[in-house]
């Protein structure tokens, strides 16, 4: 049964800057102002009409101790209540749920989200990713915050030549969709073809990932405006609504997420618990679009079995049929992806962010030619980390 809602929560503004490797026009608080005025603006209200400001980001990476004080001249927050937040890298998406339920609660009518992080500044991201596993047991095994394990069981379980040409295949198709996303921060314009050249020429890090199959290291910033029903119907002439979102932190099995051997992923998890209790039997005939925080093309292969909740080969097989591809059953990643654009805590804000412009109407380039009423989003972090959440076109469900 769908979980009910005190008051249903629609996305009525949402502005994000180009994503690149170097912002050097602009600090922090001009970078995050580009994209609050474009929320503004894309909502088409003013800075007063907005109730609360929820602000987040890895500040440890960028070495600013609550930056949200400093950025209140980019997001226009003085003397209103605010929140910091900073939940890893699904930092993004904890900012989006976090105003859905302040909105959702009645404790506010319009609140804006905030996420960003600029990660060329000051800080030493490489450096504190890449350290936070021992030297010493790890070093065979993990690279930043990514292990080769997905690819190792892949391969175990499907076989060396036809996991390393699923894991390219993803890794290409997400290039192409990037290609067609103006605001991207990697468009390297790759093509099928030279699949068995990456494979065999793109440096390695370890273990099977290559440097290819990686995610980027971005600058950038995300802002949503969520408001309440009455609110956003009144504003917004076409709001996406929030359905519902679910988090699943399971770093109690640590080790099992390194050498997975006896519990589900959180990715299954949260995917069979959030679509048991809204009613979704079939999430793969239900969804029209799904942006998935995909840090390696190993682990999109993976995890798109976790969060459709198949079975055997029946996901690597929709990846070498082309059923995620644009065109295909469920277009996944139309927006390119995180190994196309990771500016940390404002990537998962990405992914409904870029659920809801399709939805729209609004994606550009990267517009889906179908029409898109029901989608999915997921963020991840942390030591195996997800959240999960469904939009909807309409509130018919």
């Amino acid at each position: 049964m769908t979980k009910k809602k005190n008051r249903n929560v629609g996305i009525i503004g949402i502005g994000m800057t180009e994503i690149s490797s170097h912002k050097e026009n602009q600090n922090q608080p001009e970078m995050i102002n580009e994209a609050v005025r474009a929320a503004i603006a894309d909502a088409g209200i003013t800075l007063s009409d907005i109730d609360c400001v929820v602000h987040g980001n890895m500040e440890l990476f960028e070495m600013i101790h609550q930056p949200d004080l400093w950025h209140m001249i980019g997001t226009g927050a003085l003397g209103k209540p605010g929140f910091r937040i900073t939940t890893g890298g699904t930092t993004g998406m904890t900012l989006v749920a976090a105003a859905d339920n302040l909105v959702a609660s009645g404790m506010y009518d319009v609140v804006m989200a905030i996420g960003f992080n600029k990660l060329q500044e000051a800080g030493s991201t490489t450096g504190g990713i890449t350290n936070m596993a021992d030297p010493l047991w790890y070093r065979h095994l993990q690279t930043g915050a990514l292990t080769s394990t997905s690819a190792n069981l892949s391969i175990e379980e499907f076989g060396e030549a036809r996991a390393r040409k699923a894991a390219m295949k993803h890794r290409i198709m997400m290039d192409k969709h990037a290609s067609l996303n103006e605001r991207a921060h990697r468009r390297f314009g790759l093509e099928y073809d030279q699949m068995e050249d990456l494979m065999k020429n793109s440096p390695p890090l370890i273990g099977e990932l290559r440097l290819i199959h990686m995610c980027s290291q971005s600058d950038g910033a995300c802002v949503m405006i969520l408001a309440s029903e009455k609110k956003a119907k009144k504003i917004c002439k076409k709001p996406v609504w929030i359905r519902d979102h679910i988090a699943v932190h399971r770093e109690e099995t640590a080790s099992n997420a390194y050498f997975p051997i006896l519990s589900e992923t959180s990715q299954r998890v949260a995917a069979r618990k959030l679509f048991t209790r809204n009613g979704i039997d079939n999430p793969v005939e239900y969804f029209d679009v799904f942006e998935m925080y995909d840090p390696s093309a190993w682990w999109g292969i993976e995890w798109l079995r976790d969060f459709f909740l198949l079975e055997g080969d029946e996901a690597i097989k929709m990846v070498e049929e082309g059923d995620w591809d644009l065109d295909g059953k469920v277009p996944v990643n139309p927006s390119g992806g995180v190994t196309a654009s990771n500016p940390i805590s404002a990537t998962a804000m990405l992914k409904p962010a870029e659920v809801a412009l399709q939805m729209r109407g609004d994606a550009g380039r990267h517009q889906l030619k179908r029409e898109v009423r029901h989608g999915l989003a997921s963020g991840f972090g942390g030591v195996m980390w997800t959240e999960l959440m469904i939009l909807e076109k309409d509130l018919n469900w």
